[in-house]
């Protein structure tokens, strides 16, 4: 890895044990390496992701959005710095919790909207829904319902890239725990031997849906403490620092490019509701959740940017605009057909159609 990256960094940026509580201070990051434009494209990020995923909330508290959804609110930041660093033709692979990572790799909003609300203009014609995003000509390659399945896609996808020297890498995003699904080992251990172009990203929001990671894993990092078996570099980063993503997804892609193998990243983070729509979180401690909402990525990044100079009158702007994209693709979205029932029976396979061939 590159000096920027480099352990000490990575193991020392939470401190010694398991994140229960944010950092301590929220300016630490402002020395970082990152030029003002891309700092200002990804506060735009921020808020595009972050003002998407209310309006996603408001919109299935009006019943209009069909079956659950899974936000990230509170976990804006991850999507936003790997999101930036990626190359146009490098490969996505999401969770469930896909809203953010799709909307980081430039698809529209309404589309992505309209597709929540089963409408025939949605990304994947209403058929889809908020667990399955997919965009392959934004190299959104799947947002995956099956926890660890698509870690081994990923590697399918790199490996591809590797055998065409097309330089592309697959980044592969997932939460806390998939770290003690059988997939997870399975597909470090196949990209460290065949060092693929691979990116593997653990989103750890400290909790595995209702259970808090910590109380059913024997090792306090559930990623980082396990990289070392699938000889790879411990790393714990600021899943709620924008830049801190940023610059290690600008490492991990470069080693992958540079042909240096596969890397593991564990985003510590937070999010601010409850795993789906069904979930009200009511398993957390007292005082948790006021803590890291003190620590919520976007007001960091804010206050960041005003704290180097950047005008409010300039975030403003930016806020407004957002809004705006917001408010036009909810009204498309809504104003979209329903799908034709003839079409339940299309893009089942590679042809379009829906017999079965040999």
């Amino acid at each position: 890895m590159t000096g920027r990256m480099s352990l000490p960094l990575a193991t020392h940026a939470y401190g010694d044990h398991p994140p229960t509580m944010p950092p301590a201070d929220p300016a630490r990051g402002d020395a970082a390496a990152v030029d003002p434009a891309t700092r200002l494209a990804m506060y735009r990020m921020l808020q595009r992701t972050r003002q998407f995923e209310k309006r996603a909330y408001d919109l299935f508290m009006r019943r209009l959005v069909k079956g659950t959804t899974h936000l990230s609110l509170g976990m804006e930041a991850v999507a936003t710095g790997f999101g930036t660093a990626m190359r146009a033709d490098d490969y996505t692979f999401a969770t469930y919790r896909g809203h953010a990572h799709t909307l980081a790799r430039g698809v529209p909003m309404t589309p992505i909207l309209a597709e929540l609300l089963g409408r025939a203009n949605g990304l994947l014609g209403g058929k889809g829904g908020s667990m399955h995003l997919t965009s392959v000509a934004h190299g959104v390659m799947g947002s995956y319902a099956i926890i660890g399945a698509h870690l081994t896609i990923a590697n399918g996808a790199a490996w591809s890239a590797q055998y065409r020297g097309s330089g592309q890498v697959a980044v592969c995003f997932f939460g806390d725990g998939t770290t003690n699904i059988g997939a997870f080992h399975e597909a470090l251990n196949y990209a460290s031997i065949f060092r693929l172009p691979v990116v593997f990203v653990c989103e750890n929001n400290l909790y595995m849906e209702y259970t808090a990671i910590g109380d059913v894993t024997a090792v306090p990092r559930p990623a980082a403490d396990r990289a070392a078996a699938y000889r790879l570099e411990p790393q714990v980063i600021d899943g709620n620092d924008a830049d801190a993503c940023y610059l290690a997804a600008l490492d991990a892609l470069e080693r992958a490019r540079s042909g240096g193998g596969p890397s593991l990243v564990e985003a510590v983070t937070y999010r601010h509701g409850g795993h789906s729509r069904a979930d009200p979180g009511k398993y957390r401690p007292p005082g948790e959740i006021e803590a890291w909402l003190g620590y919520d990525p976007v007001t960091l990044y804010r206050d960041r940017l005003l704290r180097l100079g950047v005008e409010d009158a300039v975030l403003g702007g930016v806020e407004r605009e957002v809004a705006a994209e917001v408010e036009q693709a909810t009204r498309e979205a809504i104003d979209g057909p329903l799908p034709s029932p003839d079409s339940a029976l299309t893009q089942l396979w590679a042809d379009g159609g829906s017999q079965w061939r040999n």
